[in-house]
């Protein structure tokens, strides 16, 4: 494996690592019980990212080819799923406060910068085991975009959310 592709395995990692303690930061810090409970989830699955990541960098740097110990499959992301939930459940429509918006609009920052950083390295892949994998990260980074872009939406306009995502009528239908 050559050192440009380990460099850009560590540099995932350190990203995976910084992530998962600034999304831990900032559910320990909401307030709101959406924000709590997206940011605590994404922690989760930014952990489970660097672990796989981490293994395919020891066989790497072992200079193993591709590692059939580390599992092609990361665990999907569960956010959309978790972020309905909280907000079906979730006693408070209140809009996000400053504290939360601020770090929705810096993880909207992290998340996209994943998706392309994951992109570049599956596009560069030559073994398709390796190019599936990165995709896959790819592909969930830009899940979890995706729910962050939602979750924005929600906390700037809490009415305006609902109806659009319950597709309610005004009409009553």
């Amino acid at each position: 494996m050559n050192d440009e592709r380990i460099n850009a395995l560590e540099i995932a990692l350190n990203n995976e690592m910084k992530e998962h303690e600034f999304y831990l930061n900032q559910a320990e810090r909401s307030t709101n019980p959406v924000g709590k409970a997206m940011f605590l989830q994404i922690a989760k699955e930014e952990l489970e990212h660097h672990k796989r990541l981490k293994q395919l960098h020891t066989k790497w740097g072992k200079k193993e080819l591709w590692p059939q110990s580390v599992p092609l499959e990361v665990a999907g992301s569960n956010l959309k799923t978790t972020l309905q939930k909280v907000i079906d459940e979730s006693k408070s429509h209140e809009p996000g406060d400053a504290g939360d918006l601020e770090a929705v609009r810096t993880a909207i920052d992290f998340e996209a910068e994943g998706v392309k950083f994951y992109q570049k390295l599956s596009d560069s892949s030559k073994d398709k085991r390796e190019k599936d994998f990165f995709t896959l990260l790819a592909t969930i980074e830009n899940e979890h975009l995706q729910s962050l872009i939602e979750t924005e939406a929600f906390f700037l306009d809490p009415a305006q959310w609902y109806q659009q995502n319950e597709r309610s009528g005004l009409d009553g239908a």
